[in-house]
């Protein structure tokens, strides 16, 4: 009888696997990084800010065992308005699922669409890039996940092609920062720029960024229509497109049309508040829990089984908000060991005496590694900009163009890095594993890295300013 040898398929960690291994090399490195810090000063603008010439070695502070688990509850806490807000989100949308709104409503939005379906996907991404590149929208698509993935499994796309048309639609926008006030607000303000100063050039990076964004979903999207089974997430979705029987419809009926309409009317107000009262987290958790009230009510729920779905929609997310917390605890580990400005210093030292050219590559290289272990755009401003603005004076990088490449650093790791709280969420929504989401994003973001050194290297040649 002949042997047959089965090949063994590599099976790649789940997201909480990996974040606990970065966690625990994280603690390992405390032991052989040399501890040292920046001394914190503030700045005329209130911000607390790294002073760049201050960098000395302190004494070693490694993180013991209990500390290392200590991070990840106190990670919890830090981030608790955002996986709150995810909660919330989790239990709004099973109350309206469990009205039949949702289904019926798709289910007939499905059909009107027949033979257009792809329409769809340059529509929502242009709108949602808009929020990234204006408003500096990131946390908030969470909200919009589970409604536009589930329209996309309905239309016969997949799961990624869902949550790529929020993540990758806002961070296409959000990467270009045109009147990003977290990020490029921040950083121009560290380097002592005017606000929002060379704007023109961010126009024409995110008119870039973002068609070729929606290009590249878009083409994906056309081809798992055709053939859903190329999709890696085909076994996952099949479930979910269960519930939507387009031959069989139930009628659309006017407690359906009221459900929808709460949720409409919720979007305006948060859109509105975000605008003129400069709604966050707090406010957008606030938003959703009168929607699970009114899109109760409105569907006829009793209160006993508004509370009950609540509770079970909550209960849905309970691991993306776990993920959340977990993601932080990689940035409390270094940072509590000294070694976080070890690492800048160190990343900054390698770009002194290049080519301009090159360093504004660097630059963005440096940016993109750091954001790996400070996902916080304003945070890592605050720590980068202080020693790349006047290093980038002594290469001959202008300030503008050193902002330029932190943007860039800063917002395309937001959509890769495994440390990035709202980005693993989002796949954990959808039960996407992160090793699926970069082989498939892979090409595109290597097509982002070269698209920012190219304007990198515009930059650097005319000169970007004002200085």
């Amino acid at each position: 009888m002949e042997s047959v040898k089965k090949k063994k398929k590599l099976v790649m960690p789940s997201a909480l696997v990996l974040l606990v291994f970065i966690i625990v090399v994280s603690a390992i490195a405390t032991y052989f990084v040399p501890a040292g810090v920046f001394n914190r000063v503030i700045d005329s603008e209130g911000r607390e800010v790294v002073d760049p010439t201050s960098f000395h070695y302190v004494e070693q502070n490694p993180v013991g065992l209990f500390e290392l688990f200590l991070s990840i509850p106190i990670g919890i806490q830090e981030c608790g308005n955002i996986i709150s807000f995810l909660l919330i989100i989790g239990g709004a949308f099973r109350i309206m699922q469990k009205t039949g709104a949702v289904d019926v409503g798709m289910g007939t939005m499905v059909k009107k669409m027949s033979g257009r379906e792809t329409l769809i996907i340059p529509v929502i991404m242009f709108i949602f890039s808009l929020g990234g590149a204006f408003l500096a929208n990131a946390e908030e698509v969470l909200a919009f996940i589970p409604l536009v993935v589930t329209i996309c499994v309905a239309m016969g796309f997949d799961s990624i092609t869902g949550t790529a048309m929020l993540l990758l639609g806002a961070g296409a926008g959000f990467s270009s920062g045109i009147t990003n006030a977290f990020t490029v607000g921040v950083a121009q303000g560290i380097a002592g720029l005017p606000l929002f100063s060379g704007i023109e050039l961010r126009f024409v990076v995110y008119a870039v960024l973002t068609l070729v964004t929606i290009a590249y979903v878009y083409s994906y999207a056309k081809k798992i229509k055709k053939n859903p089974k190329l999709s890696s997430m085909y076994e996952e979705d099949r479930n979910m497109a269960i519930n939507i029987n387009l031959n069989n419809l139930p009628e659309f009926t006017t407690r359906h049309k009221l459900v929808l309409l709460s949720f409409a009317a919720s979007v305006v107000a948060i859109v509105f508040g975000v605008i003129k009262f400069n709604f966050y987290i707090d406010e957008l958790s606030g938003v959703f829990l009168i929607l699970s009230l009114v899109a109760g009510i409105l569907g006829g729920l009793k209160a006993e089984e508004i509370a009950d779905e609540f509770i079970k929609g909550a209960g849905d997310l309970l691991y993306a908000g776990i993920i959340i917390g977990f993601s932080r605890a990689t940035t409390i580990v270094l940072t509590n060991a000294n070694i976080m400005d070890t690492i800048i210093n160190a990343m900054a030292g390698v770009l002194d005496g290049l080519p301009s050219i090159v360093s504004a590559v660097g630059m963005f290289v440096v940016q993109s590694l750091f954001n790996i272990l400070v996902p916080s755009g304003s945070g890592s401003a605050a720590v980068t900009m202080p020693i790349m603005a006047p290093l980038g004076d002594m290469i001959g990088v202008t300030r503008q163009t050193t902002v330029l490449a932190y943007q860039f650093g800063d917002a395309f790791m937001n959509v890769i890095s495994p440390t990035t709280g709202f980005f693993m969420a989002a796949l954990a929504m959808n039960k996407i594993s992160w090793n699926k989401w970069v082989k498939w994003f892979l090409p595109l973001f290597v097509v982002w890295c070269l698209i920012a050194a190219v304007f990198l290297i515009i930059a650097v040649q005319i000169g970007y300013g004002p200085f």
